[in-house]
């Protein structure tokens, strides 16, 4: 799982100390294990969401963890063109390569620790694949596609793209060196990721070693999510129990402590999780399919104008083509 990472974690800035063990912690509500699927033509996803409820994930609407999967030569597999509105797509590549188009022009290739984030805004249309070389030599794949909601005021704003390449990615270290903290998106301690988002947010990706622990600061107006990408460890002040596939969500506090076992599976040598949060917006949620709206109403009219060709074009030079 190498996404980004240095040689000396100690020459890292150092996230401010704050204590996640005790009252200003934040506890964990609820654990929960992610169902395994398949999406698009067919490659294998964790649903990371599966099963809470909605508003300890506001604003965040859906979350696969695409693989870890090694694919043979001809298997790698990826997604049709499909239309999306209403809210933001997030694509994080920890291992492998994934390729993105979309019919505002915008698209490239992510690779170990590139985010391409989507705005979807009032319509887009767009394509994720492996490229054909990936396609024939197969490979390692294993990412994150994350669904970020928008308010009401900015669900029909005009698409946009961004490429987050893990050069950008801010790195941090804990006090000890045993931890290492990607900030894509959102403030920690007071560094700020690259991403910019239209809801307050922050995603991290953190590896913690075996036996290390880390307690990050957290916006207090923020809920609070840890998604186990790999390894087995702990949560939370009161030390919940988390292994690979597993979500925690948190209560209130103004920190958040992530532990590692001692011993980790020689396949998963360090805890590598995804910490989540953002400012929850409070309004009516109503998904189905590529859209996030507020209404079945908005939904039914998203669908119609893909039908009518409003969402956009597929380029005549598409992936595939």
């Amino acid at each position: 799982m190498p996404a980004v990472t240095v040689e000396d974690v100690l020459a890292l800035p150092k996230i401010e100390a704050v204590d996640g063990g005790g009252n200003a912690g934040r506890p964990v509500i609820s654990v929960t294990t992610a169902p395994a699927g398949f999406e698009g033509e067919g490659f294998p996803v964790r649903r990371a969401f599966a099963g809470v409820d909605r508003r300890h994930l506001d604003p965040f609407v859906h979350m696969d963890q695409m693989g870890e999967v090694e694919y043979a030569p001809g298997e790698p597999k990826g997604t049709p063109w499909h239309p999306h509105r209403g809210f933001e797509t997030v694509t994080y590549m920890i291992d492998g390569t994934f390729q993105h188009q979309d019919s505002i022009g915008g698209g490239g290739l992510i690779t170990n620790g590139d985010t391409q984030w989507m705005t979807a805004g009032g319509g887009i249309l767009h394509i994720e694949a492996p490229p054909e070389e990936l396609v024939v030599s197969g490979g390692l794949f294993h990412g994150i596609q994350l669904w970020v909601n928008l308010p009401k005021v900015d669900k029909m704003i005009a698409p946009r793209y961004q490429d987050i390449g893990s050069s950008s990615v801010v790195l941090l270290s804990s006090a000890d060196g045993g931890a290492l903290l990607r900030v894509i998106a959102g403030d920690v301690g007071g560094h700020a990721g690259p991403g910019s988002t239209h809801s307050p947010m922050a995603m991290v990706h953190a590896t913690v070693s075996p036996g290390a622990r880390v307690d990050i600061p957290w916006p207090e107006a923020f809920n609070a999510l840890v998604y186990v990408l790999g390894g087995a460890g702990s949560v939370g002040r009161d030390g919940h129990a988390v292994r690979t596939g597993q979500l925690a969500v948190f209560g209130d506090g103004a920190s958040l402590r992530i532990a590692a076992d001692a011993k980790q599976e020689s396949r998963t040598p360090n805890l590598d999780v995804l910490v989540l949060g953002g400012r929850p917006i409070g309004e009516p949620v109503y998904a189905y399919g590529p859209f996030v709206m507020n209404s079945r109403e908005e939904v039914a009219q998203a669908f119609e104008d893909y039908q009518a060709g409003r969402l956009g074009t597929i380029p005549p030079d598409h992936i595939g083509s």
